[in-house]
């Protein structure tokens, strides 16, 4: 195999990346969609097969942490591949399963594979990519993930409405098939530790996340106080106890508690934590509100949620393009409080009575440019804040700070629909006030994220890539 030129590396590494990245969120937002066909196909309620999107976000959220460190040391191309092999195969098994419990196996596996190739994929970007094109790529990568987001709804209720459920899950393999074939070519030179991180702190925290994962997901249906909830509790309190007390001692941890040592990291892993809360429970509110309130049909509500992700994307994209400098703070904090401003109109605004064009959209719009922002500001604080050899690790440690934050989210949601009295839209605007919370404290996270006083001796001052002058250290 003819070895690239580092353009084209850089070049293939970031379409590659960028395409599994898509496959991912396209997934994720199509396979709403198809809850209640699956439901009608398996003769199963629809609290049983909503473990269709359980299953999938559990084992996604638990190993992305463990996930990052793990590319670093065998290599981010390798560890993509077999993610994205993971996820076609998966997807293809999703299509042909004869019954409901091969089916829930396989979004399992589909989740743990799409925990391999995400935070592989923009540790590969990161890696490959010059230090003074970064940011361009990040952005670039994010709007993969945006446009997913934009497609997903619109064309999955296309899909569901003209073929059948089974067609959506076949949208990724011949995606997956052409990124495997084309990714060979980065194998060749790529560097590695060689050095796998802790196995069984890997599981510990995989088991820690999972569950907390897993008791978010049932609170709202089981109840707080429930056995279920209950011992997943302890069960993420004693695992995640387990797996601070090795990553102490082991020298190389699961979990990368040295990566906080860079105050930009630690601040957007937290901000992340409120970021994803908001993000998850705006995306999940929306839906629910035009098919409520609205009557909206799942189609119609697809596509007016399309206009807000779009946004995001051309944002993300625009980004590397601007010739103003706009450090992570300030994309973080403006994008923040952009997304504050537009829940707050809902909150205020939304009645039963449709307005699209008036309210829905102009609102849509400004919460697209706050998330492109916030998205490409916490991804930059977070990965470029540490050295390139722990790209991956810091990825998928962040990113898993937004999972379980969406758990948050999505359990808040549940919680404040079911709780405030209203037929009409007031349990839907006290969610979206409650968003609006969540998104100002992100913006006030955001301006934390300051550089060190000159004073303040900073251990990974020597190796950590400065991404914009004056924001990071």
């Amino acid at each position: 195999m003819t070895p690239l030129t580092t353009t084209r590396r850089a070049s293939l590494a970031l379409l590659l990346a960028s395409a599994g990245t898509f496959l991912s969120f396209l997934d994720a937002t199509v396979t709403n969609l198809a809850v209640p066909p699956i439901a009608d196909t398996f003769d199963a309620s629809l609290t049983t097969v909503s473990w269709v999107a359980t299953a999938y976000v559990i084992p996604f959220a638990a190993l992305l942490a463990p996930a990052g460190p793990m590319a670093d040391a065998v290599g981010r191309a390798r560890l993509f591949l077999l993610g994205v092999a993971a996820f076609t195969a998966s997807s293809l098994l999703i299509a042909l399963a004869p019954n409901l419990p091969v089916l829930l196996g396989a979004r399992a596996a589909q989740g743990l594979a799409a925990a391999l190739l995400v935070p592989a994929s923009l540790g590969l970007v990161l890696a490959e990519i010059p230090a003074e094109r970064r940011r361009a790529a990040i952005g670039l990568w994010s709007a993969a993930g945006a446009l997913a987001a934009a497609a997903g709804p619109a064309l999955g209720g296309v899909v569901v409405e003209v073929l059948d459920w089974r067609a959506l899950f076949c949208l990724n393999l011949p995606v997956g098939v052409w990124v495997l074939l084309a990714g060979r070519k980065l194998l060749t030179g790529e560097t590695r530790t060689g050095r796998a991180p802790d196995l069984a702190g890997s599981l510990l925290l995989a088991v820690s996340v999972g569950a907390a994962v897993y008791g978010l997901t049932q609170g709202p249906e089981h109840g707080w106080s429930s056995a279920h909830v209950l011992a997943a509790a302890g069960v993420t309190v004693v695992a995640g106890a387990a797996t601070v007390a090795r990553a102490l001692r082991h020298p190389r941890p699961a979990l990368r508690l040295d990566l906080f040592r860079s105050r930009p990291f630690a601040v957007a892993s937290a901000v992340s934590v409120a970021y994803g809360a908001a993000l998850f429970a705006t995306m999940l509110l929306g839906v629910l509100f035009m098919t409520d309130a609205w009557n909206y049909s799942a189609l119609e509500a697809g596509l007016a949620m399309s206009p807000a992700a779009l946004v995001t994307a051309v944002v993300g994209i625009g980004i590397g393009r601007l010739s103003l400098t706009l450090t992570p703070r300030t994309m973080v904090a403006a994008g923040s409080a952009l997304v504050a401003a537009a829940t707050a109109a809902l909150a205020l605004l939304i009645d039963t009575e449709p307005r699209f064009w008036t309210l829905w959209l102009p609102a849509g719009a400004v919460m697209g440019v706050g998330v492109g922002l916030a998205t490409v500001g916490i991804s930059s604080a977070a990965a470029l804040s540490v050295a390139p050899q722990h790209f991956a690790a810091a990825t998928g440690t962040v990113m898993a700070a937004r999972q379980i934050g969406g758990g948050l989210g999505i359990a808040a949601t549940a919680v404040i629909v079911a709780e405030v009295s209203g037929t009409g839209a007031e349990p839907y605007a006290a969610v979206y006030g409650f968003t609006t919370a969540v998104n100002v404290a992100a913006a006030l996270g955001g301006l934390a994220l300051r550089p060190a006083p000159p004073s303040v001796p900073r251990p990974s001052a020597r190796t950590a890539p400065r991404v914009l002058e004056g924001d990071q250290r």
